[in-house]
């Protein structure tokens, strides 16, 4: 499709927030009447994401019916994430607990015999501290009997920035129809503070872990050139031309996109045709 016009991200992000609520509420409240579940469950970091999240899931179900899991890694996540986090608590009231992490982490690196140092293992065990609070989560879902609710942005889901049965392992993702610019001006519409709803991402994997920096590209331009290239069906050879973006960011925006498939696809199983015909003898 050949696309004329220049694309700003004025196109993303003037829309209306009060359809944009209205729509994701129905979508909550369908979702979980067919489960049968009793409310939600979500991990309230004090960033962006997960703030909005939980705001949308006060203001659709009220406070007793969602429960936000403060989990910081002492040693890693900054106090002033856990102070926004409990500021949030403090605005829409609902039920919270505050479960440090940092000794679940420690019992791990004392236990797993491939660990070296905290410096060598950051990755994986950056990817660690998400699986350990996907772990808790759905504790408490089991426990409570409630949906674990994802808190992920459209933006990040198709460049592959979660880790898979990390962030990326819940029962429901409503922000998932969001860039993550919109995820910004949604959480002003909910009542969300600025500071939050501005504050530079990060996933607080590891110490100084900033998400833009580690990805190398800021979230305007890969929302600029996602809806460039799924939205409008603009080809890659054209979205220099109609967002003044370098060729070079969208040459890896596209990459992360195309390389994280495996990450949105879920579990791989092979085709049992030939398992079925073995077994079904005629």
């Amino acid at each position: 499709m050949a696309y004329r016009g220049l694309v700003s991200l004025n196109a993303i992000v003037d829309i209306d927030y009060s359809r944009v609520e209205r729509y994701l509420r129905d979508f909550l409240v369908h979702e979980l009447e067919e489960s049968e579940r009793r409310g939600f469950v979500l991990g309230l970091s004090g960033g962006v994401d997960s703030s909005t999240a939980y705001a949308l899931a006060v203001r659709s179900f009220g406070r007793d019916r969602v429960m936000a899991l403060i989990m910081p890694d002492s040693n890693v996540t900054p106090k002033v994430d856990v102070d926004d986090a409990l500021s949030l608590v403090g605005i829409y009231g609902s039920r919270y607990n505050v479960i440090d992490i940092a000794p679940i982490v420690d019992v791990y690196k004392g236990t797993l015999p491939l660990y070296e140092s905290d410096d060598l293992d950051r990755v994986p065990l950056g990817n660690l501290r998400a699986r350990i609070r996907m772990s808790i989560l759905y504790y408490y879902a089991n426990k409570l009997d409630y949906m674990v609710l994802g808190t992920g942005d459209r933006s990040e889901y198709l460049i592959g920035y979660f880790t898979k049965y990390g962030d990326g392992a819940v029962d429901i993702a409503p922000l998932i129809a969001l860039y993550k610019s919109q995820v910004r001006r949604f959480a002003l519409h909910l009542g969300v503070p600025e500071r939050i709803a501005f504050k530079p991402s990060s996933p607080r994997l590891w110490p100084g872990h900033m998400a833009e920096a580690e990805l190398g590209v800021s979230y305007e331009d890969v929302d600029l050139i996602l809806y460039s290239y799924i939205d409008l069906g603009v080809d890659k050879s054209e979205i220099h031309g109609v967002t003044g973006i370098p060729e070079h960011v969208i040459s890896r925006v596209i990459e992360l996109y195309e390389r994280s498939h495996h990450k949105r696809a879920g579990v791989k199983i092979p085709d049992i045709t030939p398992i079925r015909e073995l077994m079904i003898k005629l």
